[in-house]
């Protein structure tokens, strides 16, 4: 008789980086075989501007094991590499948090491939500081927080938005189009698990409108930027980009829709790779295992 696969729950990812030296392969692997795991799938990278090396193993356990049991387990190895790790149960779906002001269409796309299963993640909550997106999110079942934001209450919004952060578990909160600018304090503390979406023209066409002034000066590009945020203002580290081509005859109007789609295409592959522990954070920099 033939053996059988090893269930989902037996499915496991570990993403780790660290000084790049001779030994880390053959620690890792030799853990691994020594526990009685097999490896799926194995990616690495080793950086000589930084000297550190980033690996992200996809592996599975023959025998009943907790992913308690395999972090104190690996914590030695980690320990004797000065590893910066991490250990997940693969089909663990992330939790996470969306936010949106008036353009909902990152909201929308992000919810539907939420529901059809293509993205791996639990919506706890969506958030916004305006009420135009109640009635969607109820009809996906989801519970909807009106945070309105005034320079007066922000302080107090960002205050509630970490109470529904630490209360539903959240492991991700995503900037669907969220029109508001964070403060220091909370990207700090939200330090790698917050991302945003925006158009690539930036800095060039900055304001109001800027797909009519990108047609105003002729653009032949679209794009769009997903990226961790951070203190600066939309220089997080990059995650995803994605671009499209235009011509001449294209309207404001159709500049806009092209937009909207590559930014939907971009964000909900950021989204998707964060929750497969795909991107490890290199400085500024991020190192994709796509």
């Amino acid at each position: 008789m033939s053996e059988q696969p090893a269930a989902v729950s037996d499915q496991y990812v570990l993403t780790l980086s660290c000084p790049d030296k001779q030994g880390i392969v053959h620690a890792v692997s030799s853990y691994l075989f020594m526990t009685g795991c097999n490896i799926e799938d194995s990616q690495q990278f080793g950086d000589r501007d930084t000297g550190l090396f980033f690996m992200r193993v996809h592996f599975s356990a023959e025998a009943p094991v907790t992913v308690e049991k395999l972090r104190a387990s690996f914590a030695a190895v980690g320990d004797s590499f000065q590893m910066d790790w991490q250990l997940h149960q693969a089909e663990a779906r992330m939790r996470i948090v969306l936010m949106v002001s008036k353009f909902g269409h990152c909201l929308n796309d992000l919810l539907f491939r939420a529901r059809t299963g293509a993205l791996p993640v639990e919506i706890a909550a969506v958030v916004s500081n305006h009420t135009d997106f109640a009635e969607l999110v109820a009809s996906y079942g989801l519970p909807f927080h009106h945070i309105p934001v005034t320079k007066d209450t922000k302080a107090e919004a960002e205050a509630r938005l970490l109470e529904l952060v630490r209360e539903e578990n959240v492991d991700l909160v995503v900037l669907a189009r969220y029109m508001q600018v964070l403060s220091d304090d909370l990207c700090k503390q939200l330090s790698g698990r917050i991302i945003n979406i925006h158009h690539s023209f930036l800095p060039s066409f900055k304001g109001a409108k800027p797909y009519h002034q990108a047609h105003t000066r002729g653009v032949k590009l679209i794009g769009a930027t997903a990226h961790y945020v951070t203190a600066d203002l939309d220089e997080g580290p990059i995650i995803e980009q994605e671009v499209e081509r235009v011509g001449h005859e294209v309207t404001p109007e159709q500049l806009v829709a092209v937009g909207r789609d590559v930014e939907c295409q971009a964000l909900a592959r950021a989204v998707k790779w964060h929750a497969e522990h795909r991107i490890l954070l290199n400085g500024r920099r991020t190192v994709v295992f796509a």
